[in-house]
């Protein structure tokens, strides 16, 4: 297993080295950039490493027990809890079912249940061995609280894919309590299949469940195709290229959403409280603001605009992040950071008056970020794929 591990990493990196252009992830090991202070923002932002010895990390985050746990999502199939700064005790290890050969395949998403303190469930979100996406639901094990029963697995949902790429791989509970899936439009160049703009398919969607009733759930009342005739019951939204991460605003319930473009442009999107189902987010119509297909000329009618994007001379794959609720840095308050995994820059995102959104550049991570985190006190985290390492965002006067 240790040796089909490394052939794997080798694979990733080396794509990951040519998608970086010029190698960025060799520098994963490097020091964190020195603090400065960015125009448009009031923090002096900086990188401090918490964590090391990950292989291939995709994601972190907390199970909201108490505990002060923090999990990490490992592509090739394990989650590890990060202790004493290190790799530390295996929570979960489903190597033996997933895929991860593919670059966007493997162990992509975890989401504990808002219960879990209580009932032990969480889920996860992974590419089986055929190359589908799995969304399973796991207990801990009833002799171990530090482990999981690999042996509990309930099968929710697998959603077949047609391509290796563009599997979405994001799930979190919102504050709803129901369960977000986010799935890419099934991969191959210019959305082939017309997935995102196609109801009939849960490719290029987010998807809304109820895991607490039903078996293995049930439509959430509000779901905008719940009984079926204009689309599939379990689509929430439309429109999705790739959202290669979301989260929900943990004092707004606001929704942010990353979606990686095709060849010009990177964007992300806002999706208040309490706004309808149905909501379209315009791929492949359009690549952020800008039509795609048609190139010009584009019927925009009813189509969600981004609240930010970048063109591919910035980067060239978003990796979307968290707005900062934590309590230790409060001039970072409020700020919605994100990165791009290409070029390793990182930006803060803010809502400077109603509507008008300022993206501000604050540093380069100086390695290929696949994903932000978030600790149970709110504090964040950036994950560095191929160096293997974890990173808390501070503000450093």
């Amino acid at each position: 297993m240790q040796a089909k591990r490394r052939v794997v990493g080798i694979v990733a990196a080396l794509l990951a080295a040519i998608l970086s252009v010029g190698a960025l992830i060799a520098q994963a090991g490097s020091p964190a950039p020195s603090p400065h202070r960015a125009a448009n923002v009031a923090f002096s932002p900086a990188l401090e490493r918490v964590g090391e010895g990950f292989t291939l990390p995709l994601y972190l985050t907390h199970a909201g027990d108490g505990s002060g746990r923090i999990f990490v999502v490992e592509k090739g199939g394990t989650i590890a809890l990060l202790e004493n700064g290190r790799r530390g005790t295996v929570f979960l290890d489903i190597s033996d079912r997933v895929r991860a050969s593919g670059y966007e395949q493997g162990l992509l998403g975890l989401a504990f249940h808002p219960n879990f303190a209580r009932n032990g469930y969480f889920y996860v979100n992974y590419t089986d061995r055929r190359g589908n996406t799995v969304i399973e639901r796991y207990s801990l094990s009833p002799s171990d609280p530090q482990r999981a029963d690999p042996r509990s697995a309930k099968r929710i949902l697998v959603i077949e894919q047609p391509y290796a790429n563009h599997n979405g791989g994001m799930i979190a509970f919102g504050p709803d309590g129901m369960l977000y899936i986010g799935m890419g439009d099934g991969g191959g160049a210019n959305d082939p299949l017309g997935a995102g703009q196609d109801k009939r398919t849960l490719l290029g969607k987010i998807l809304r469940i109820d895991v607490d009733n039903g078996d293995p759930y049930a439509i959430p009342t509000g779901n905008p195709y719940a009984d079926g005739r204009e689309g599939l019951p379990e689509i929430w939204s439309i429109g999705w290229r790739n959202p290669w991460r979301f989260s929900f605003d943990r004092l707004t319930g606001d929704k942010y959403i990353a979606d990686v473009g095709q060849n010009r442009y990177e964007e992300v999107h806002i999706e208040r409280r309490g706004a309808p189902g149905g909501l379209n987010y315009g791929w492949n119509i359009m690549e952020g603001k800008h039509c795609f297909a048609p190139r010009t000329g584009c019927n925009q009618n009813g189509l969600q605009m981004p609240i930010a994007e970048y063109d591919h001379s910035q980067g060239i794959s978003i990796t979307g992040g968290y707005v900062y609720r934590g309590k230790a840095f409060p001039r970072m308050q409020g700020y919605y950071f994100f990165a791009d995994f290409g070029s390793t820059k990182v930006w803060a995102l803010r809502e400077a008056s109603a509507n008008d959104w300022q993206m501000t550049e604050i540093m380069s991570a100086r390695f290929a970020v696949s994903s932000f985190g978030e600790d149970e006190a709110g504090e964040l985290y950036l994950v560095d794929f191929g160096g293997g390492t974890i990173h808390r965002l501070i503000d450093r006067e």
